[in-house]
């Protein structure tokens, strides 16, 4: 719902130095950083937090040259203000470039922790930038690994900076490493997901995705560009066709350098574990991810929640009235099914962000801000209310409280298009911890019964309440089931340090001690035992996990 977090994005761009210029860069070769903030654009529902580019340009002393800050696209990179964007990317003109965008699973809201990092270094091989998708879960792990050299220190506390050192490492023998094998130490190195854009001074410039395929990661290359992206939308809208924009391998990383473009299967997993939750909440509707169009299987869910419907429809006193916008294509779906209106009962402020995709602060006010009720759509109204997900609860309960106020409909009935969120995230969402979440609380026995959901719709303060069920999901999103990762609707992880830090944060509900479950490790480097000493302590495996995780996969 519109109360969570996404988890980041990345683009890249390299301009080959031949006589052939790009019809999508008509700029020129050195014109490719301009393309970034285009591309940021078309992905800012990823993140909007923070924005950044690193350029490479081996004509200027500053071979690498990286600029970030805290703000949307538009914000960052001054947009609105034509003399200052031009100005900044005459500064940025260059062959080759990577982007971010940014919200916070880990970390704080500070500039500092704004991507790309970039790290410097004499030797050209070594000094490199560097930007990912996605969230290491085993991050506790790596960062007291490294801190056990006393000469060791880390200024953030945040992955990210884990997996600068890591690379750090890798890249660290003369001559300089083949890429590709510095690509091979990463399954070693990290448990989670990794969907990671990186650009050295040696204008070498790589993508690489996980195993296992967390987070969504396409290419295109026209012969004369090489794009890459996080949303397949991005690259559509630089001008990409179709049929051009492929979905980077899980495993796989491409480098790209004036040698041409080299595909590495680095690593290969007997399953995938694709994010289920980018096709029903995070991604474009108009991007297709790993070959499954968003869009088709929001229409599909929205079919789903139609079979289950059992409230009377035909006394032309019903509408289905979406929660804007992600759900949209289901509410569409299922009204067409139903033979009932789909009507816009609320109005989106489409100024205010995403409230799962900002900050902890102020998710209340900005859900009251967020929408408005439409009292000519909905007096008097039956209403199939909605929505992609219900994760915190937040928002859900300030709308159905905002529309009886203002809309006085008859009836508020909610229809989410997901299964309960039962268990945290550790992949990417910002969702790590058990105290937050709505539908925990009420789980008796693992099951959310008729008779829960009936609570579970009186405490939001509607009428009635049904989710769809865990298996519905891959029906409609049209991958096996074995091949999603649904974790956060299952309880089952489909890494090791994924199962063992949701016990852990199931512990920590147990016995009442809030925040989530990364909120703690700064604590840890002070109060003695660290979470992941905790994990490995009081955490192991136990046979009933690995069974049910050999299962899943």
């Amino acid at each position: 719902m519109r109360d969570l977090a996404e988890e980041c994005g990345v683009v890249a761009v390299y301009h080959f130095s031949s006589d052939t210029v790009s019809p999508l860069c008509p700029g020129g070769p050195d014109s490719a950083p301009t393309l970034i903030p285009r591309m940021l654009l078309d992905i800012q529902n990823r993140g909007q937090l923070a924005a950044g580019i690193t350029r490479f340009n081996d004509r200027h002393s500053h071979l690498l040259l990286t600029y970030k800050n805290v703000g949307t696209v538009a914000e960052v990179f001054a947009l609105s203000q034509r003399d200052r964007f031009e100005e900044l990317m005459k500064n940025f003109a260059g062959r080759a470039a990577i982007g971010h965008v940014r919200y916070a699973t880990c970390g704080k809201d500070d500039p500092s922790y704004a991507q790309p990092f970039e790290r410097h270094h004499i030797r050209k091989h070594k000094w490199f930038s560097f930007a990912f998708n996605g969230q290491i879960a085993n991050f506790p792990e790596l960062r007291e690994r490294l801190l056990r050299d006393e000469d060791n220190h880390l200024v953030r506390n945040t992955d990210t900076e884990v997996i600068m050192h890591v690379l750090c490492r890798e890249l660290n023998p003369n001559p300089a490493p083949d890429l590709a094998d510095v690509c091979r130490a990463f399954p070693r190195e990290f448990d989670g997901a990794y969907s990671m854009v990186f650009l050295n001074a040696l204008g070498e410039l790589m993508v690489v995705r996980d195993p296992l395929g967390f987070k969504p990661l396409s290419w295109a290359c026209d012969g004369s560009l090489f794009a890459a992206a996080s949303e397949s939308v991005a690259l559509l809208n630089l001008g990409f066709a179709p049929e051009m924009i492929k979905p980077v391998a899980p495993g796989q990383a491409i480098i790209v350098s004036e040698k041409g473009i080299r595909f590495v299967q680095f690593a290969t997993a007997p399953h995938r574990a694709h994010c289920f939750f980018e096709w029903i909440y995070f991604s474009n509707v108009a991007s297709t991810l790993d070959g499954r169009s968003v869009y088709l299987a929001r229409k599909a869910l929205g079919e789903e929640l139609a079979r289950l419907e059992t409230v009377p429809v035909d006394d032309g006193k019903t509408i289905v009235v979406p929660v804007p916008d992600t759900s949209k294509a289901a509410a569409d779906a299922m009204a067409y099914a139903l033979r009932v209106p789909c009507l816009e009962g609320l109005i989106r402020n489409r100024y205010t962000g995403r409230t799962f995709i900002e900050s902890n602060l102020n998710r209340d006010a900005k859900a009251r801000a967020k929408y408005t009720p439409l009292r000519e759509v909905l007096e008097g109204k039956r209403v199939l209310l909605v929505e992609d997900s219900i994760v915190r609860s937040t928002t859900m309960r300030v709308l159905i409280h905002r529309m009886r106020e203002l809309g006085k409909p008859a009836e508020i009935h909610v229809r989410v298009a997901c299964p309960p969120i039962v268990s945290p995230c550790f992949y990417g969402i910002d969702m790590s911890s058990m105290g937050e979440l709505f539908a925990p609380r009420y789980l008796k026995n693992g099951e959310i019964t008729e008779e829960i959901q009936a609570q579970m719709a009186r405490d939001l303060g509607a009428d009635s309440l049904r989710y769809l069920p865990v298996e519905a999901v891959a029906r409609a999103i049209g991958i096996d089931a074995n091949d999603l990762c649904r974790a956060c609707i299952t309880g089952v992880y489909p890494t090791p340090w994924g199962q063992k830090l949701a016990e852990e944060a199931r512990r920590r509900w147990r016995e009442g001690i809030a925040g989530r479950t990364y909120d703690v490790e700064e604590q840890s480097l002070t109060t003695g035992l660290s979470c992941s000493e905790r994990v490995a302590e009081e955490m192991e495996f136990d046979s009933k996990a690995k069974s049910e995780l050999a299962r899943s996969r």
